[in-house]
């Protein structure tokens, strides 16, 4: 989901780096501008695998392709195919994909990440979530393998301690926003917006790092912010029954709904808060894209929903209208965000392989060392951003926008 105005206030920060290359024989090939492709679509499934000519890099990652959250891996898989497809087809930066079904389970993430190496991956997308992104991330910098995650956002992901900036993986970079970003982003959106409501009421997961690291900075924003949060509730597990934290929050008189939390509860919340009438404004983040394609639901109980996402289908760039007509044809749905960010993955990636000249014939540790000089020095635009660039901790710098639900589709809710 993306659209072409910012969200009110402005929310990332924009780095000034200089570019940086190493040496090497690389193709001087444009990957910056999406080429056309056509081709019939996979099965859903299935893992991931595509082929390239001689001197291709092998791309590697893992992600939920089966269970409850397959609508993210499947994303992932269906837009990565599409970007090194269309590389491919241009004869410079060549990839060879192979992804592994996780599902969305930090165990099977390390298994994932052993298959993965034994196939001989060179460079990788990580994981698609945050748990096994946690999981494996200590073992890509251990084999010094670069990993550039589409959507897993937790700081987990990219460094061991959040806390000890002395300390971090620095080979493992984020595409999308880091959690605590999320966070602040939602409070800045919210306060810049005050006829969406004046009250907040929190329901969040308070044992999902995703969940708790946008909540945290939510609350200390909120504060710098004035924004009065008159309920804050938590839930653990694979609870289906919110009408405690509803009430408490209709009872506090709460007009804005904050759910920083994935799309499954977040449709039993929606229902069960229909049901006892209670209508506030609700608002997501990422972790919210897909609600609309969720087997057995009822889109019409999220007409209305806010979400902050770097992505909008319904955007009039090019590149954004060819990527979803792309996507349509070959997968018959619209992409979501996830599938953008994972798009843009292997974008940049080329970019950074095409920049600093480098080989499939280089190691690990020197395919490594080139990319992370080229992510903490260039800037990249794409289909979640432009001007996007990262810090040394592997953390990305771009505006988050928010869209709306309306006649059961994101708009841009900037108009």
């Amino acid at each position: 989901m993306k659209f072409e105005k910012l969200v009110k206030g402005g929310l990332a920060a924009v780095m000034a780096l200089s570019m940086a290359a190493c040496s090497g024989s690389g193709s001087s090939a444009d990957t910056s501008t999406p080429a056309a492709n056509d081709g019939a679509a996979t099965d859903a499934a299935a893992p991931a695998e595509t082929t390239a000519a001689a001197g291709a890099f092998k791309l590697g990652l893992s992600g939920p392709l089966t269970g409850g959250a397959s609508v993210y891996g499947q994303a992932v898989k269906n837009a990565a195919e599409i970007a090194v497809e269309e590389i491919n087809a241009k004869g410079g930066v060549q990839f060879e994909l192979t992804m592994e079904d996780d599902e969305h389970d930090a165990e099977k993430a390390v298994n994932a990440y052993n298959a993965l190496k034994d196939w001989g991956m060179q460079i990788s997308l990580l994981t698609v979530t945050s748990a096994p992104g946690a999981a494996v991330a200590q073992m890509y910098q251990d084999d010094s393998t670069f990993a550039l995650t589409p959507s897993g956002s937790s700081l987990a992901v990219i460094y061991q301690d959040a806390t000890n900036a002395a300390n971090p993986y620095g080979n493992v970079f984020q595409m999308c926003f880091t959690d605590p970003n999320q966070g602040v982003a939602s409070a800045d959106y919210l306060s810049a917006n005050p006829q969406l409501g004046s009250k907040v009421g929190i329901i969040y997961k308070n044992d999902d790092q995703y969940s708790i690291g946008i909540h945290d900075k939510f609350i200390a924003e909120a504060a710098e912010k004035g924004l009065e949060v008159v309920s804050d509730e938590a839930f653990m597990g694979e609870d289906n029954d919110f009408n405690v934290q509803i009430t408490k929050a209709k009872d506090a008189g709460a007009d804005i709904l904050f759910l920083p939390i994935y799309y499954q509860p977040a449709s039993t919340i929606l229902k069960q808060a229909n049901d006892m009438g209670y209508k506030p404004t609700v608002f997501g983040v990422d972790g919210m894209d897909g609600i609309l394609s969720m087997e057995g639901f009822d889109t019409s109980l999220a007409e209305g929903v806010y979400l902050l996402t770097p992505f909008s289908a319904d955007a009039s760039d090019d590149l954004t209208k060819n990527f979803v007509a792309k996507y349509q044809e070959k997968f018959g749905e619209t992409p979501n965000q996830f599938a953008a960010d994972a798009y843009d993955c292997v974008y940049a990636i080329a970019q950074a392989l095409e920049a600093a000249g480098c080989t499939s014939d280089m190691s690990n540790a020197d395919l490594k060392d080139a990319l992370v000089q080229q992510f903490t020095s260039m800037t990249f635009n794409g289909l979640t951003g432009t001007d996007v660039n990262w810090n040394t901790n592997g953390e990305v710098s771009k505006a988050p926008k928010a869209v709306v639900i309306e006649n059961g589709v994101y708009v841009g809710a900037e108009g």
